[in-house]
């Protein structure tokens, strides 16, 4: 595959700075995901493969995203969009992983984002007296007016994105304005997690 063609036929989420981010939409590109989790995963963290590789990886409710390097056309990071109709307005962020020759670059931050916009998309509820200022995620860089409506009359979405966090990303989901949910910590293939969330406003 050229790099000109990687991503053709597929739904293009985020393009910038030499790193264009894809909607999975083919068993191709869903292996090379795998292949960027194994890498991650299984080899660097050692991660039992029929641990890492599961059902919902080929759930129709499951979505996934790839970044490719735009010159090299390689797949650089991934990660995973999980829902579930019985609970309509949250989604489950996970698989999160960058090559470690892509990192430093933004690509984890920007798979983050392009998951979020995603969910909003596709499993965003309206709120009820939502405003601009909801857990400081909107999307749209839209304020809120004085009385607290959006703009321009529009429907407030909603999605709550939870997450289970490595220890040793926690910070990094942070940033992207995760917070802890309970505190608790709990063992997930031998790497100790905790849950976090945000909720990310249109």
């Amino acid at each position: 595959m050229t790099p000109a063609s990687a991503h053709e036929s597929s739904d293009v989420v985020d393009d910038a700075d030499g790193v264009t981010i894809v909607r999975v939409t083919e068993r191709a590109q869903l292996e090379r995901a795998w292949d960027v989790r194994t890498e991650v995963f299984v080899h660097e963290q050692r991660v039992p493969l029929e641990e890492e590789i599961d059902e919902l990886d080929t759930a129709e409710s499951t979505t996934h995203v790839l970044a490719l390097d735009r010159i090299s056309g390689e797949a650089v990071g991934t990660g995973r969009l999980l829902s579930d109709p019985a609970h309509p307005g949250e989604v489950h962020l996970g698989r999160l992983a960058v090559r470690a020759a892509a990192r430093g670059r933004g690509v984890g931050a920007r798979l983050v984002i392009a998951i979020e916009a995603l969910a909003l998309a596709g499993h965003g509820v309206p709120r009820d007296g939502a405003t601009a200022r909801d857990d400081g995620a909107r999307r749209d860089g839209a304020t809120a007016r004085d009385d607290g409506a959006p703009p321009d009359g529009a429907t407030t979405l909603a999605v709550r994105v939870v997450l289970s966090a490595q220890e040793s990303a926690m910070e990094f989901y942070r940033r992207l304005g995760y917070e802890i949910v309970t505190g608790e910590r709990y063992l997930d293939a031998g790497i100790w997690h905790q849950d976090m969330a945000r909720t990310v406003v249109s």
